[in-house]
Formats: C-alpha cells, sequence, structure tokens
C-alpha cells in the first residue's frame, strides 16, 4: 500500500485529490496538511512514501517542507504548483523534489505519478520540464564547478547514461540506445547519481543541462 500525505491551503484541492487517490486499492492518504509546518509534522507522524506538497502555503512554504522533509526523512516529494504564477521550480528540485505536477492535472495522471514516485522514479510535467530546461540555460548562475569538472569524475559510459537522462530516456530506452542490459543500465544510474551527489533522475537532466553535456533544442 502506497501512504500518502497531502498538503494543500485549499480544502477543496485537497480533498479532491484524496477522493481520487483514496479509491485506488494500492493508495492509501495518511494524512493532510493546510501548510507547510504542519505537512512536515504530518509527515513525521505517519512516515509516507509519498507528500504532495503545494509550493505557495501559509506559515512555510512548499520549498522549505520539501527541504525538511527530503533532508530528515526518506518521504518522497511531488510538489504542486500552478506553474505560470510559480518561478520556484529550480530551486525544489535542488531541495530534493522527485517531480512536479499542476494543478488542474488529469485523475489519472495524478494516481500514475504518485505509483511512478513512490517505486523511486522521477517525472515532470512536460510543461515544467520546458520552463526548467529554459531556467538552467539561460537564466540562471552556472555553479562553481566547471563542466569538465564536474563531468571527470564519470567514465565513458556514465557521460552517455548521464546524456540519455537528460534526454528523458526510461532504462529500457537507455539499454536499446547503449546495447546493453536493463541492469547494466540501472548501474550506471547509480554511478551517475552517486558520483554526481544527486538525489534522482529529475537532478540527472538538470546536471546533463548545467554542463551542457546537452544542449537545449
Amino acid at each position: 500500500m502506497i501512504r500518502v500525505v497531502l498538503a494543500d491551503d485549499q480544502e477543496l484541492v485537497r480533498s479532491g485529490f484524496a477522493m481520487i487517490l483514496d479509491a485506488q486499492p494500492d493508495i492509501e492518504v495518511a494524512g493532510e496538511a493546510g501548510d507547510g509546518a504542519a505537512a512536515i509534522a504530518a509527515v513525521r507522524e505517519h512516515a509516507p512514501d509519498v507528500a504532495l506538497l503545494d509550493i505557495r502555503m501559509p506559515r512555510l512554504d512548499g520549498i522549505e517542507a520539501a527541504k525538511a522533509v527530503c533532508a530528515q526523512t526518506p518521504t518522497r516529494v511531488i510538489m504542486l504548483t500552478t506553474f505560470d504564477q510559480d518561478d520556484y521550480v529550480y530551486d525544489a528540485l535542488y531541495a530534493g523534489a522527485s517531480g512536479f505536477l499542476l494543478k488542474d492535472v488529469r485523475r489519472d495522471d495524478l494516481v500514475h505519478a504518485v505509483r511512478v514516485v513512490a517505486a523511486g522514479e522521477s517525472l515532470l510535467a512536460p510543461a515544467v520540464t520546458r520552463r526548467l530546461i529554459s531556467d538552467i540555460t539561460r537564466n540562471r548562475p552556472r555553479s562553481g564547478a566547471t563542466a569538465s569538472d564536474r563531468l571527470a569524475v564519470l567514465t565513458e559510459r556514465e557521460r552517455e547514461t548521464l546524456s540519455l537522462l537528460g534526454r528523458g530516456l526510461s532504462n529500457a530506452e537507455i539499454a536499446a540506445a547503449m546495447v546493453v542490459s536493463e541492469h547494466t543500465v540501472k548501474t550506471h544510474v547509480s554511478n551517475v547519481l552517486a558520483k554526481l551527489g544527486i538525489r534522482d533522475r529529475v537532478q540527472a537532466v538538470i546536471a546533463a543541462y548545467e554542463t551542457r553535456l546537452i544542449e537545449p533544442s
């Protein structure tokens, strides 16, 4: 059973998402919260697999809540956003969020997202991915380490894996492209994450663009 905590200051949004998720045979809404501080408390109390956090909440916003949840617990975080009004995607991903959903997400996509993130994968809505890449490549300062410094720790195959991750390929697609087994791909992915000190595939996408290993089209 996948346990979920929902945090949004709009009760109608919370109750709507809760009804959708509780209707699934493999998902249980363990707790709800109306602000960021209460969300952190709910995660500590219920130890959910996934926390859905609205970016804009009173007392403590979703980004600060995500930082605490990701640093202090194994719970994986999905951020909820009305994206056209929110400019904090980059910061939230670095806080450890595993993905983003727009608040007008379809029922099936919400359920799918919770299952995917609970299984250890990451996801971004396509519109969010496009905005994120634009943000990274055009508006954000480069990190202190040069691209060559960051990539120097990777083997040639690991660099290739990172490049394919940055293009959004699944393990099966990467395996086909590299003509190796999925088990080998999983090993490469684990090595990439460990060597670059990043949490998941979403941050691998960021790393691929930040280091100019791949360029935006």
